[in-house]
């Protein structure tokens, strides 16, 4: 509920960023997915003969030996998961062909696949040829061999070897694997440990909220040149015979704490804290310039006077940012329609750079369900179930994590300030809670019981970074192994993180050691 800069800079970077990535599928209808030539070839795209709608890529030689193109892809292939990689070929001729598909740059030596097209009846595709790395060769042996390992580059030959010129045609090539989710939840929580229905009609529950009524700055009020006293009243927080909540701010000269406020609503602190979990909220949001309502969380230890956990911590309480804020929703920051969520930490505080934001045409018409899935290594934010940012810093600390202690719930509307100005015309308007739910893991025993393999979890896997190892049984030892059987790392101390930033792309296997029990575990690196 802090600044927030716009977030369409940051969206902008982000397609930049993404713009530059190539990787399969291919279908040449990204324009960064353009190869590199040599040997005089040439390389372009062009509508499909077949189909203008279709963008293919086209691929020149000029009658030279072994002209060829190589693509450089930002996600390796992994042959040790999928061997088949099929694309789609036209000719302008009725000749036959080959096409040599050659994987380098990976963990193993280079390996190539050919594979003839024989004549045929002139201009056509030929589609789903697919390149069989189980049946691979290391150039310049003559022996098949079964490819392994992960390549993060292709190199196309058509017709190399022989002094021929030609024009071709190449479309969807695919090794079958998926684009990886950025957003894919690490930690799925399920079970329900707290909840507000609504149920009661009348005043808010006094068991599960309080009302924050105390400005935080003295003489001012609230901060972001807020315009508005937050106040317990019923005018201003309600539920309402249908089961919601109504959290409405209204327009009126409201004078409290010796100042003077064109503007009422209100500010509920949940009484329930967590420590990871998932977070729905079922919501309808105000109308009108210059509302901005939220839904977020604070660490419990926040120094901030009036808040229903201060003074919970004494002499340990944590200012603002370093308390850690999670903003699930915040909307009129922005265009209408467009919500954002938010992370303000030591490293970032209200001019966040940690922030994006998507479009939904109906926010304030109809109900949707917004979600933060907070887990010990990344932050998700979801509309409807459907992620669209993940705050997962490599480099987690006191300033840019501090994300260790519990937090707890916030529902307002705030009038003006960085919001903009308020309409004229405005009079009153609510956002409209439906229920408020706050999920978190399932313990997996009560006892050490449990053996080792069932006992234990890592994520995320495939990783980037670090993994995750946690157990409700003790460890003495992780051993991680590549394909080969090769040691490549131990930790006896400090079991509960693996830091894998520094290993190549590929498949490894993580030996997890609890007194004389042992499980190996395979595991990925990106």
């Amino acid at each position: 509920m802090k600044i927030n800069f716009t977030s369409l800079l940051l969206q902008l970077l982000v397609v930049t960023q993404l713009s530059f990535a190539q990787q399969m599928p291919i279908d040449f209808s990204d324009s960064s997915e353009v190869f590199q030539v040599f040997n005089g070839s040439g390389f372009s795209t062009r509508p499909d003969p077949n189909d203008s709608g279709n963008v293919v890529g086209q691929f020149y030689n000029n009658g030279a030996q072994w002209q060829g193109f190589s693509i450089s892809l930002s996600r390796a292939i992994d042959l040790d998961f999928q061997k088949i990689i099929s694309l789609s070929f036209y000719r302008f001729d009725p000749n036959a062909h080959t096409i040599l598909l050659k994987l380098e740059n990976g963990e193993n030596s280079d390996v190539e696949v050919t594979q003839n097209i024989p004549a045929g009846s002139g201009s056509s595709w030929t589609h789903n040829i697919t390149f069989d790395f189980e049946n691979a060769f290391i150039p310049g042996f003559g022996t098949p061999i079964n490819a392994s390992g992960s390549y993060n580059r292709l190199t196309i030959f058509i017709d190399g070897g022989v002094t021929v010129s030609g024009t071709y045609l190449l479309d969807d090539i695919d090794d079958g694997s998926e684009e990886a989710d950025i957003n894919a939840l690490d930690v799925i929580y399920d079970e329900l440990v707290w909840e507000d229905n609504f149920d009661t009609p009348g005043v808010v529950n006094s068991t599960n909220w309080h009302h924050q009524t105390q400005v935080i700055i003295p003489g001012i009020g609230w901060a972001n040149d807020e315009e508005q006293h937050y106040t317990n009243r019923l005018d201003n927080s309600f539920v309402d015979n249908s089961g919601n909540l109504n959290i409405v701010a209204k327009s009126e000269t409201w004078t409290d704490q010796g100042l003077t406020k064109n503007y009422t609503s209100a500010r509920l602190n949940s009484k329930f804290a967590f420590k990871y979990g998932r977070v729905d909220v079922r919501a309808k949001l105000p109308s009108g310039n210059g509302t901005w309502p939220a839904i977020w969380t604070l660490g419990k230890n926040i120094y901030e006077p009036g808040a229903f956990w201060h003074p919970n911590y004494g002499a340990y309480e944590t200012r603002w940012p370093y308390c850690g804020e999670i903003d699930i929703m915040e909307h009129g920051l922005g265009d209408t329609n467009h919500v954002s969520s938010a992370l303000h930490t030591g490293s970032s505080s209200g001019d966040t750079i940690n922030t994006l934001g998507i479009d939904i045409t109906d926010v304030n018409a109809n109900y949707h369900v917004y979600s933060m899935n907070w887990s010990p290594n990344q932050i998700t934010f979801m509309v409807d179930n459907v992620g669209f940012y993940t705050y997962n810093p490599s480099d987690k600390n006191d300033n840019t994590w501090p994300f260790y202690e519990e937090q707890f719930i916030l529902l307002n509307v705030a009038m003006g300030g960085i919001a903009g100005a308020v309409d004229p015309g405005f009079t009153q308007s609510p956002m409209i809670v439906d229920y408020v739910r706050v999920y978190q893991e399932a313990p997996l025993s009560a006892s050490n019981t449990l053996d080792l393999d069932t006992a234990l979890k890592l994520y995320p896997n495939p990783a980037t970074d670090k993994i995750h190892v946690s157990s409700i049984r003790t460890l003495s030892r992780l051993a991680l192994y590549d394909v080969y059987g090769k040691l490549i790392l131990t930790k006896e101390n400090d079991t509960k993180i693996l830091d894998v930033s520094r290993l190549n792309s590929g498949v490894y296997f993580l030996e997890v050691s609890s007194n004389t029990e042992k499980v190996v575990k395979k595991v990925m690196v990106n």
